[in-house]
């Protein structure tokens, strides 16, 4: 349960590019569908996210990779997005730059942000991984775009109502057993 002045997120990295990737669909029998995937380059972008389940309000930043100053970068930005609130609790997975020494130095300099770590190979206990899934299987699977950029402004356009609190997140960050 959150307390008012605390926020509990989960946070995870993902990639877009601007290939397709494959899913299974329906399609006639005997008729294999075919998936336009031509490019001249293969380009790629990372971005780092964090949900609230509890209201469904999405935090996500873009980088060129993942790394400790990627991840940092994002930490601020929950800072500043959750501003109001005494104590955030971030859980995090084990990439090896969440335990990178210099982030000890930052999580000293902002005590109001408390990391905690998920069990080694445990994507099923975050619900953003949800998130993510529910993204690519409406952005990314079977959907040939010819640029890097065309799929980041459908990310943009699928999710940029998520950054506030929102009931299609939070349905999909609910596990249903």
């Amino acid at each position: 349960m959150e307390h008012h002045d605390t926020v509990m997120l989960f946070e995870d990295e993902f990639s877009l590019s601007n290939t397709a990737t494959l899913s299974c669909t329906w399609a006639p029998t005997g008729e294999q569908p075919v998936i336009p995937c031509k490019q001249a380059k293969r380009e790629r972008v990372t971005g780092l996210g964090s949900i609230n389940p509890l209201t469904g309000q999405l935090t996500v930043n873009f980088a060129d990779r993942g790394n400790y100053r990627s991840f940092k970068k994002h930490l601020k930005k929950l800072l500043y997005t959750y501003r109001d609130k005494e104590k955030i609790i971030l859980y995090v997975d084990n990439v090896r730059f969440h335990h990178a020494k210099l982030l000890r130095q930052f999580l000293k300099a902002h005590p109001r942000l408390e990391i905690r770590y998920l069990p080694a190979y445990s994507p099923d206990l975050n619900p953003v991984e949800r998130v993510w899934w529910y993204m690519r299987k409406t952005i990314t699977h079977n959907r040939y775009l010819s640029s890097l950029n065309e799929r980041i402004a459908k990310f943009w356009r699928l999710l940029s109502s998520c950054f506030k609190p929102n009931d299609l997140l939070k349905n999909i960050c609910v596990i249903k057993y």
